[in-house]
């Protein structure tokens, strides 16, 4: 992924103390997520950003204490239906990005699931023209 393309880096932490000692990598653009793992055997997955259809934030206790978030995507992609950054701080702010982005995402490459049947086709030219 482009450097200049990132808008958010976070790394996985610890659940204890939220300590960043893990090999995970997220990086999260406008078009593309990606997730770094791994030491000796290193894994690279990248999800385009118009492939997410939802995210969710959880964050327990213990991760509310620390100030770090678990933001779990849910997309359409075929290697992995869901991609969960554990443990990452600015999580909220990062969920936001997320589903805003993916919204954006799709709207460009208009593959957007429309659930309001009865949308006016002004009301989706407005929300083009604001992207």
């Amino acid at each position: 992924m482009d450097k200049e393309a990132v808008k958010y880096r976070a790394r996985k932490r610890w659940g204890f103390l939220g300590l960043p000692w893990t090999f995970t990598v997220y990086n999260i653009g406008d078009d593309l997520l990606t997730v770094d793992s791994g030491f000796f055997k290193t894994e690279e997955n990248d999800c385009y950003m118009y492939k997410i259809q939802d995210a969710k934030l959880t964050r327990s206790l213990t991760q509310r204490m620390f100030g770090i978030g678990t933001v779990t995507c849910y997309t359409g992609d075929t290697t992995d239906r869901q991609l969960v950054l554990k443990n990452i701080r600015q999580s909220t702010e990062i969920k936001d990005f997320i589903v805003k982005a993916s919204e954006q995402a799709r709207l460009r490459r208009r593959t957007v699931n429309m659930q309001n049947i009865g949308a006016e086709m002004d009301d989706l030219d407005s929300i083009i023209d604001n992207s």
